[in-house]
């Protein structure tokens, strides 16, 4: 049944699109609505409203809504083709895919043709083609981006914080359909109990558009060094690696000094080339 149905969409598609309108009575012939009216005069051709956003993003596991809006449209047909593989998924208000999640709705008197695609993937991401059956055809793209929530820990990947000071992580969770159930934050591959005996762990959270976690861990000491991991429940989990110092420079500040005594070096002994080249020039000039 599938197949004669899609069979029967190439077809209609192949009138609509390719047929001469003396054959065929949906692109302007005789009879038609878009016809030339008996004293003459110029038809309106369908044209796409340019403000139609070109570009949609959707949530992974929510719907997308792909938007094409048609003027004088007249008696043509609007159809929605994927172009990854050129599947034809619309003609009209019928749907020509098995995958069930593609829908064509159409509102009567408005010139919206919008193709819902249900718990959009990731792999439904890419170009769509708003197709108008005129001779040739006339096309609109839509571009869908899908996004999955993510997580990341603010002001990694290394983190350096004094001996007695708080370790202050925070985790932001974007992209998220709704805030996660839960959070959990890990040291090494450790749950991290907020009321263990060490005492002084506590965490923030606040959920919105943009869920935030806050892990604080007062009075560091060089036990609390290591990876510190943030796992929320609808995303992959991002980690950190704190660094407690015992009153050492991190290599990068140890580094930025070496730099800084070497251009001291350079301005010295370009001082005493300078201080040279004016003693050699006096000589010459006394001689």
């Amino acid at each position: 049944m599938l197949r004669v149905r899609a069979a029967a969409a190439h077809f209609v598609l192949l009138c609509l699109t390719y047929v001469s309108p003396g054959w065929c009575d949906v692109a302007g012939g005789a009879g038609s609505v878009n016809a030339l009216p008996a004293g003459g005069g110029a038809r309106l051709a369908p044209s796409f409203d340019a403000a139609t956003p070109r570009n949609v993003t959707a949530l992974v596991g929510k719907s997308a809504y792909l938007s094409c809006r048609v003027r004088n449209l007249g008696n043509r047909t609007v159809s929605w083709i994927r172009h990854r593989d050129l599947h034809i998924l619309t003609v009209g208000g019928y749907t020509y895919t098995s995958d069930q999640r593609f829908q064509a709705t159409h509102l009567p008197q408005t010139d919206d043709w919008t193709l819902q695609i249900k718990w959009a993937q990731q792999r439904d991401a890419g170009v769509y083609e708003c197709q108008v059956s005129t001779q040739p055809v006339r096309s609109f793209f839509v571009t869908l981006h899908v996004v999955v929530p993510s997580a990341r820990i603010l002001g990694g990947p290394d983190l350096h914080v004094d001996i007695g000071s708080t370790i202050n992580l925070t985790c932001l969770i974007q992209f998220s359909p709704e805030p996660p159930a839960y959070i959990f934050w890990y040291h090494e591959d450790e749950v991290i109990s907020y009321d263990s005996s060490r005492g002084g762990v506590s965490v923030v959270t606040e959920k919105g558009a943009a869920t935030t976690s806050y892990l604080l861990v007062q009075d560091a000491t060089p036990a609390d060094s290591g990876r510190y991991s943030c796992a929320p429940s609808n995303a992959e989990l991002a980690s950190v690696r704190v660094h407690v110092l015992n009153g050492e420079r991190p290599a990068a500040m140890q580094t930025g000094s070496a730099g800084l005594s070497n251009s001291w070096r350079c301005v010295i002994a370009l001082l005493a080339a300078c201080a040279l080249h004016a003693r050699l020039l006096r000589a010459q000039l006394a001689s």
